[in-house]
């Protein structure tokens, strides 16, 4: 039962991207909660004014300093929190999309306490956010449907795969 609290908890409209680079995607381990900690997207809160697309490509800007191109929305996800009493402490709505690395390296910050290049196969095996695994599969997928998979595979072949990069947080 949903505790009368959960009127003072709107659902937060916010919006990812799985950034493929070649055959890899970007992932960033989460410096603040929810989630702190676990791998997901960049990602973030849209902006009053933003479209869905327009708001996921400014986040993975401003979280990790890459530059990717939206291809199109690949999944829309619930991440809903109580206390222990039950009481809801939030909801986001998160609209996460497939995307192409179109320039930048990654780069940490508070709010990216790690980032690496994953092969798909691998998100399953990581700490993640609730269903992330099945993001990254529909994301590529899209990709694929859309052609531009291989669009985006100059840079990131496996031999020529991008480190990961790791910091503690401050």
């Amino acid at each position: 039962m949903v505790s009368l609290m959960a009127d003072a908890v709107r659902p937060t409209l916010a919006a990812s991207a799985a950034v493929f680079r070649g055959p890899l995607v970007l992932l960033a381990q989460r410096g603040y909660a929810p989630g702190k900690g676990l791998w997901s997207l960049p990602g973030g809160r849209v902006e009053p004014g933003e479209t869905l697309a327009e708001a996921a490509a400014r986040e993975v800007r401003e979280e990790v300093a890459v530059e990717a191109e939206i291809i199109g929305l690949a999944a829309a996800l619930d991440f809903i929190s109580h206390d222990a009493d039950g009481t809801l402490t939030s909801h986001f709505v998160v609209a996460a999309h497939a995307a192409l690395w179109r320039a930048g390296e990654p780069v940490l910050s508070d709010e990216a306490v790690a980032v690496g290049w994953f092969h798909p196969d691998e998100v399953a095996s990581l700490a993640t956010t609730h269903g992330l695994a099945d993001v990254v599969q529909r994301a590529a997928r899209l990709l694929a449907a859309e052609g531009a998979a291989a669009e985006g595979a100059a840079e990131g072949g496996a031999e020529g795969r991008p480190q990961a990069l790791a910091h503690a947080p401050s």
